[in-house]
């Protein structure tokens, strides 16, 4: 376990896409943090950061896509409350521009991934209840 990000202590690990997607968001909250904020201590995040980090974690970890999960400029659903959207907003507007330089791999995956085609989860809900019905496997339940 890495010590520097000390909030991941007692939250279940994410996975696949979601895991990457915590990390960019990780790494974007550090430049803004190591920048912005000078009451942290060396390698941990200040606590306003800390919090915004749990509190993305546990938005990742109840994401209603899943692994299939759009960046979030590009999701539909709005699960971050208006304070912490503007927090990582800020975070995303100052941080985005100097990943390039630090963390290019992570940045051109994040571009890559935000080219994706994004559906709506109940859109995708109500395709797969019109395909049943139209196998006559509809029961009238989800």
């Amino acid at each position: 376990m890495n010590w520097k990000y000390y909030y991941y202590i007692g939250m279940s690990e994410l996975t696949g896409r979601l895991k990457r997607e915590h990390a960019t968001l990780v790494c974007m909250t550090r430049i803004y943090c190591d920048h912005h904020h000078e009451d942290h201590e060396g390698a941990n995040l200040c606590p306003d950061c800390a919090r915004l980090m749990q509190y993305a974690h546990r938005r990742l970890e109840k994401c209603p896509y899943g692994s299939n999960k759009p960046t979030c400029a590009n999701c539909p659903i709005h699960c971050y409350k208006p304070a912490q959207r503007e927090m990582a907003k800020n975070v995303m507007r100052f941080a985005g521009p100097r990943m390039t330089l630090r963390h290019p791999v992570r940045s051109f995956t994040h571009l890559i991934d935000k080219m994706r085609r994004v559906e709506h989860p109940m859109k995708m809900r109500s395709e797969l209840r019109r395909r049943r019905k139209a196998a006559g496997q509809d029961t009238g339940k989800t």
